[in-house]
């Protein structure tokens, strides 16, 4: 190895670039190179959010919740992606908040949905401020972050009474919370699934219900919809 100071420094300053990629980016291309799937040019979330099997039923099992609060609540969806599901909740809110990461998508969903009681925002739900409502929903979002920006967002999670949480979990037993780098990935390869209650999250909740539960097409595991009461 030589001890020449430009030739180590240049192989630290490779060593500081090979960071994961930030999450924003990584979401992007996989909008623009439809690595979920979808036609060219076309925003698309991937089969969890299209197809009928797991859509319809988390319609029902969400509609029926909110439907039961005496006045509409104010939803933030927290990673709305494409918004296929999204669009069908709108009209059980008194607002409904849509926020992700990508841009590109925020403008074209803002384009292609529209209501009186419906706002789209581009934001960073790990780093920015979340705006406030009575309920936040994160739908297959935290599956796909790291344990340091989950930690992030579990701690603006006390700014709302409920959440419901969707995630994509192995089903037989495993071990939750094992990290992974932020980006098309989520934890089944390594036989592990997000849980926000065990470590190191320790979401302190009055109250949790699982919602639904059902197969994940095309893939292993089952896709878990939890409701919390925070406060």
């Amino acid at each position: 190895m030589s001890d020449d100071p430009v030739l180590i420094f240049s192989m630290t300053k490779n060593k500081k670039a090979k960071k994961p990629w930030p999450t924003k980016d990584a979401m992007a291309q996989i909008y623009e190179k439809n690595l979920w799937g979808g036609e060219e040019s076309e925003y698309y979330s991937g089969l969890g959010s299209h197809h009928p099997e797991v859509v319809n039923p988390y319609i029902a099992a969400v509609s029926a919740f909110l439907k039961d609060f005496e006045t509409p609540p104010v939803v933030c969806d927290l990673g709305c992606g494409d918004f296929n599901i999204g669009k069908e909740l709108v009209k059980y809110s008194k607002k409904y908040i849509a926020l992700d990461i990508v841009p590109g998508l925020i403008a074209y969903n803002k384009k292609a949905f529209q209501a009186d009681n419906l706002e789209f925002h581009a934001l960073d739900i790990t780093t920015d401020e979340l705006p406030s409502g009575d309920c936040a929903i994160l739908r297959q979002v935290l599956q796909h972050l790291s344990n340091a920006e989950i930690k992030s967002v579990v701690e603006k999670l006390y700014n709302y009474k409920y959440v419901i949480l969707t995630e994509h979990l192995p089903e037989e037993d495993f071990e939750p919370n094992k990290d992974i780098i932020s980006g098309q990935g989520i934890r089944l390869k390594k036989q592990s699934g997000v849980k926000l209650l065990a470590s190191p999250f320790n979401l302190k909740v009055k109250e949790e219900k699982q919602i639904l539960s059902v197969k994940s097409p095309g893939f292993k595991g089952v896709l878990e919809t939890t409701l919390y009461q925070i406060n």
